[in-house]
């Protein structure tokens, strides 16, 4: 059976799955549409926020930063995993017990203040818009490859199926969906990683395979003939640090603390019974992520390595050293129709000149093979997991598997997104503010309406979005780092943060960061942005965009604390509902205290 028709059937088995599962457990109330009825148990809810938390840009674009930027991608890695660990720690039980539906509303009722509420709203759309953007980036990508349409096709025929589950099930059929779009992924992403170690180290497990010697006899480790092949291309060294210190620091943090700002996490630990629940479904989580997280490393390795050996088959500078362009293989012509991927003869000789032209040294060698630049034009980094089973020649199940484990991440992901943003427009603006006697009916439409223009915005800004999947994810996590983490965790642990400095705090940080981001990553509804400074000898001391959030945070806490200091301290009836969430009942009834 040929590729298409197994991708077709893989890909449809799996969707019709999901939507069977939204139509069994669509919403009927609220409480289904915001929380899934507060009863799903801690495996369940942790396989789903595996699944909500693993997006586009985790499964599809994360292993692709790491496999072209080597050590630097280790900052995603880092910045994503600590950041559930501080989520999980510092503000998911404590939010769980404090009993809402939604971080604004949390905010608003901490900080007694509907102006703070409709602050927390308006950050909390602005980041979780961002977020849905790299989900469309890798809906497009991997719809445009298993369909073999350009990409903004694949864009909107995505659109419409997350149209229709998301809206249909809200959180309780997302959460069972997420259950199933799981297990998808998590074989979609493993499987071929054990194929493709196998393949260049003999070693099973891709954990050990990225350390382990080459199988073809030559007894080097993997890493190093990475680090050789690259070099010989003029590339840099993959495993060196090529950025400055302060700037991978500030992006980690802003990753972490991001993380543990993401609206539509934090939902999550709402919907399991207790607040004891919420703490164990964040360990079963943590197992669940571990397991695609500690195979990326070698995924965007070994892909890189392969990617590169098929295109540069001999000795740099020989006659044979570049394939042939009419002799590519099938997984080049199929990346082609979608526009991820392209070729251009510069020098007519109909082979394929790979290497850094912009490395000035070995530029000026490669004019004396009679090379005129980089042919391959265009190699987005968002394919490279996608394409890595086809590049190894793998069966075609996998290469199918795959394609479904990609849409099932970015599914998972868009659809946890939407419900955030749904929910911030009914439940704390329309029924929290400005209609507060509608009735629950019009509250769920309200919800689905909602719902049904995010993903219109995000669907056309997807159409030019401003950078690959995981850096635009990047941006959402600094912004929701800037503006909503110092307002939770203020809210949290200092009993004394009043309303005045919670809200000064949060616009301070959202504008700080949008203000850096527009000014160095240009508008996201403007396609062409290349006369803008988005280059590292421009960016303030060295800080790019994706990792501003950190430095937004700061000047968060800070203008929250100074503005604070000279306001009015919250009620004594605040100060204490900010104890009661942190301190445990019965805490102190052994000693009388």
């Amino acid at each position: 059976m040929d590729l298409q028709t197994i991708t077709y059937l893989v890909v449809g088995a799996t969707f019709a799955v999901y939507i069977g599962i939204a139509f069994w457990a669509r919403a009927r109330t609220t409480g289904d549409f915001y929380i899934a009825g507060g009863g799903v148990h801690p495996i369940a809810n942790g396989m789903a926020t595996g699944a909500d938390w693993m997006s586009a840009a985790s499964f599809i674009s994360m292993a692709g930063l790491i496999a072209f930027m080597g050590y630097d991608a280790s900052v995603y890695l880092m910045g994503w995993t600590g950041g559930y660990v501080l989520l999980a720690m510092l503000l998911a039980p404590y939010l769980r017990k404090f009993g809402k539906f939604t971080v604004p509303e949390f905010i608003g009722d901490r900080y007694y203040s509907q102006t703070a509420r409709i602050v927390a709203v308006i950050c909390l759309i602005v980041a979780s818009i961002t977020y849905v953007i790299g989900q469309m980036k890798g809906i497009g990508v991997a719809f445009g490859r298993f369909l073999e349409v350009p990409y903004d096709v694949g864009l909107y025929i995505g659109m419409g199926i997350v149209f229709f589950y998301a809206v249909l099930g809200g959180m309780k059929g997302i959460t069972y969906t997420q259950i199933a779009q799981y297990v998808v992924l998590i074989f979609a992403y493993t499987i071929p990683a054990i194929f493709i170690s196998l393949q260049l180290t003999g070693n099973p497990l891709p954990q050990l395979g990225l350390g382990s010697t080459m199988a073809d006899g030559s007894g080097m480790h993997m890493l190093d003939k990475l680090n050789g092949t690259l070099t010989d291309l003029g590339f840099a060294d993959y495993t060196s640090q090529k950025g400055s210190t302060l700037n991978i620091a500030l992006l980690t943090m802003s990753l972490m603390i991001g993380t543990a700002g993401l609206p539509h996490v934090i939902v999550r630990f709402f919907t399991v019974p207790k607040v004891r629940d919420a703490r164990a479904s964040a360990g079963w989580a943590l197992v669940f992520i571990a397991i695609l997280y500690t195979t990326a490393p070698a995924v965007g390795a070994m892909a890189r390595l392969n990617l590169t050996n098929t295109i540069q088959v001999a000795e740099v500078g020989s006659p044979e050293g570049n394939l042939v362009y009419e002799e590519r293989p099938s997984w080049f012509k199929n990346w082609e129709k979608t526009g991820l991927l392209k070729f251009e003869d510069k020098n007519g000789d109909g082979r394929i000149q790979y290497y850094d032209d912009k490395n000035k040294d070995f530029a000026a060698k490669a004019e004396a093979y009679g090379w005129k630049g980089n042919e391959m034009v265009k190699v987005d980094r968002d394919i490279m997991v996608l394409a890595n089973p086809e590049i190894a020649n793998l069966p075609n199940w996998v290469i199918a598997l795959v394609a479904a484990g990609g849409l099932a991440a970015a599914l998972s992901t868009a659809a946890g997104l939407l419900l955030a943003i749904s929910s911030a427009i009914s439940h704390d603006l329309l029924k929290g503010v400005f209609v507060k006697d509608i009735n629950e009916k019009n509250e769920l439409m309200a919800s689905r309406i909602a719902m049904g223009g995010a993903i219109a915005v995000a669907g056309y800004l997807g159409l030019n979005p401003p950078g690959f999947a995981a850096q635009v994810v990047a941006l959402a996590f600094g912004l929701a780092a800037a503006s909503l983490f110092p307002a939770l965790m203020m809210g949290i642990f200092n009993k004394k943060m009043n309303r005045h400095g919670a809200v000064a705090g949060m616009l301070v940080g959202l504008v700080s960061t949008l203000v850096y981001i527009f000014v160095y990553k240009g508008w996201f509804f403007i396609p062409d942005t290349n006369n803008l400074p988005n280059n590292a000898a421009n960016w303030v001391f060295g800080i790019q965009p994706e990792a501003f959030g950190a430095v937004g945070a700061i000047l968060n806490f800070a203008t929250a604390y100074v503005v604070s200091k000279v306001t009015a301290a919250p009620p004594e009836h605040i100060q204490h509902l900010v104890e009661d969430i942190r301190v445990p009942r019965g805490a102190g009834t052994a000693t009388g205290h």
